[in-house]
């Protein structure tokens, strides 16, 4: 009995094996916010990410090593996120945490309607702060990506420029030495121009004419080519 009492009371006195605790929940959404902010970090950028509620019957085990976060579809820039959490040991776990997504940046706005054919000066643009995950057709950041583009189609006032609205590069130029032909009853007239404005095939601008001195409205046929309107 005496034994058996001893045995007792050094069992008591030796500290217990260590239980596996439950990780705290919002820690591991913290720090799957902290990993996609750093993903999406950039100067000129600012990134908002709130993670959602984890399913209240889950059990999420403590994990012996730092957890690893990764984004399963890539860095998309996109409203909706889900950050794969993983604890890499052997008998480890992974489970995903959805998160929405904002990444303000600065980006071109059309000030007025813009046509087709038609070159991009400052003046047609200004910079505002838009949220870009909610841009699928993407943005343009600066004027330096617009040099000597013109317009592949229209772009309404108060529209992001897009990528994909930026035709080839400008064929006729501000201050070109052009050939500006009029054309009546089937009668065409050449004289020399120099250009006013800047645009593709299509656009229309101000040719002056040097000799006289007379500003006309054209429309680019080509390179180094417009022709006067009526």
């Amino acid at each position: 009995m005496a034994l058996a009492r001893r045995g007792l009371l050094l069992a008591l006195l030796l500290p217990l094996p260590a239980l596996a605790a439950p990780l705290a929940e919002a820690d591991l959404r913290a720090q799957a916010e902290r990993f996609v902010e750093q993903q999406y970090a950039a100067p000129g950028s600012r990134v908002e990410v709130k993670s959602e509620a984890l399913d209240p019957r889950l059990h999420i085990a403590d994990c012996a090593v730092p957890l690893t976060a990764s984004l399963p579809g890539g860095l998309r820039t996109t409203p909706r996120l889900s950050v794969l959490m993983r604890c890499p040991t052997a008998d480890g776990w992974s489970l995903r945490v959805p998160v929405t997504l904002k990444v303000w940046r600065q980006v071109l706005v059309a000030n007025r309607p813009l046509i087709r054919g038609d070159g991009i000066v400052a003046a047609d643009v200004r910079i505002e702060e838009r949220d870009v995950t909610r841009l699928p057709y993407g943005y343009i950041g600066g004027l330096d990506q617009v040099a000597e583009r013109s317009l592949s189609r229209p772009v309404a006032a108060g529209s992001v420029l897009t990528p994909g609205a930026l035709g080839g590069r400008q064929t006729v130029r501000a201050g070109d030495h052009v050939q500006l032909v009029a054309e009546l009853g089937g009668i065409a007239v050449r004289a020399e121009g120099i250009a006013l404005g800047s645009g593709d095939a299509g656009a229309r601008l101000r040719v002056r004419n040097p000799s006289s001195g007379r500003v006309v409205d054209a429309i680019v046929r080509g390179p180094g080519v417009v022709v006067a309107l009526p």
